[in-house]
């Protein structure tokens, strides 16, 4: 496992969210006597849990885009992951997508809360559950074997979505959405999908 968590820990996105996630830590467990701070952490995290599936279901599965660009994009965040899933560079999601979608949901935050402090515990939240998401994430694709018996089943899930059919099985985390939407079904009666591991070639 010390090379595994070796691996993880310095991958340069991994460690830039981690170092930026520190002062944030910090700035929350100094106010941590107040429980909107707290209410404010757990909302982040929450937060982080939902979009996990939405983002992942309705964007990176979005319908193969006809521009170059927008299709470049798509490919780096989430096609190129499928065609070549267990490449380190394709595993992890890029700063320069995830940091300004972290700064947008904060700043609605402000300004529905006007407090910085609850922000910062807000954000605390979603950069606290985005990197158990990324270890998560992780551990799907590497030969690590989860210790718990949801721990393995939600490793068993993904690795369906990405072999077996890319329409179901959208949680890296948890499953709870997937469960409330209709899209974990056992695997046993879903079809293999031809298009798995090449999303750009799915009919609509």
């Amino acid at each position: 496992m010390r090379a595994h968590y070796k691996e993880f820990f310095l991958f340069r996105d991994v460690t830039v969210m981690f170092i930026l996630l520190v002062p944030l830590l910090l700035f929350t467990f100094v106010h941590a006597l107040s429980w909107q701070v707290w209410l404010s952490f757990v909302i982040g995290m929450s937060a982080y849990a939902l979009s996990e599936y939405m983002v992942h279901r309705f964007l990176f599965h979005m319908k193969t885009p006809s521009n170059p660009l927008l299709l470049k994009t798509i490919k780096r965040l989430h096609f190129d992951h499928h065609a070549d899933p267990n490449n380190l560079h394709l595993l992890f999601l890029p700063l320069w997508f995830s940091l300004p979608n972290f700064l947008i949901a904060s700043a609605l935050f402000l300004a529905a809360e006007d407090s910085f402090t609850l922000t910062a515990a807000f954000l605390t939240g979603v950069m606290t559950y985005f990197l158990y998401y990324e270890w998560k994430h992780y551990v799907a694709h590497k030969p690590i074997q989860p210790r718990t018996a949801v721990g393995k089943q939600v490793k068993k899930a993904h690795l369906w979505h990405h072999f077996k059919n890319e329409n179901y099985w959208y949680g890296v985390t948890h499953t709870s959405v997937d469960k409330t939407l209709g899209t974990y079904r056992d695997q046993t009666t879903v079809k293999k999908s031809e298009t798995a591991r090449n999303l750009e070639k799915r009919v609509p």
